[in-house]
């Protein structure tokens, strides 16, 4: 588990292809620090575990649906990525519950900067849509966010859209003061809107069935 507060930036220095999989190579001194073989590093929002390790780097293995579900399959050696150790039990929890098991992809579509801080426009699938409210949590690249907006419920599906605000702080301790229009992040909706979501699709079709 993670609370969305990114520890590190790090650096991409090694992508290998291997089949359908990928051995991923990041510089993070810091998460290395007290790492172990088999610990969880969320890499931009997805937990990954650590197979092998150096004093500064560490690599692991990224399977299909991995690389299906996320951003990730775009990485290349240079990239920068947010980087944040599995809270230990007794950690202030400054974020919130942030399992590193993303939903998908969300594109920014525009960007608007205020006095030091800057807005975030996304576009929102059908899939996700359900799963955003306005003042919810969610996070983006692995980092715990609040949704600012959200588009209404009577906008057409393919033009759905969501918010997010940044202070300064994000915009230089995440990759997110990078993204520009076009580029793709990986979500990671609220894991209580997940369950509720489930219970209310067994619901009716056991409603379904009943009739």
């Amino acid at each position: 588990m993670f609370t969305g507060i990114i520890e590190e930036l790090g650096t991409v220095t090694a992508v290998d292809e291997q089949g359908d999989s990928v051995a991923l190579t990041v510089r993070g001194p810091l998460v290395v620090s007290d790492a172990r073989h088999g610990d969880s590093i969320a890499v931009s929002g997805v937990c990954l575990t650590v197979v092998e390790q150096t004093p500064e780097t560490f690599t692991a293995f990224m399977m299909k649906q991995t690389l299906d579900m996320s951003a990730h399959g775009a990485l290349r050696v240079g990239d920068r990525v947010n980087l944040e150790r599995a809270a230990s039990v007794g950690d202030r929890l400054g974020g919130h519950i942030v399992q590193g098991h993303v939903d998908g992809t969300a594109v920014v579509l525009a960007t608007d900067d205020g006095d030091g801080w800057r807005r975030l426009r996304f576009a929102l699938s059908p899939e996700l849509s359900p799963l955003l409210v306005d003042k919810g949590s969610v996070s983006l690249d692995g980092v715990s966010l609040t949704v600012s907006a959200v588009s209404s419920e009577s906008t057409p599906p393919d033009d759905a859209w969501f918010e997010v605000s940044l202070i300064p702080e994000t915009l230089v301790a995440t990759t997110l003061g990078a993204r520009v229009p076009g580029d793709r992040v990986n979500v990671e909706t609220d894991v209580l809107a997940r369950h509720v979501r489930r219970m209310l699709r067994l619901d009716a079709a056991a409603g379904q069935e009943a009739r």
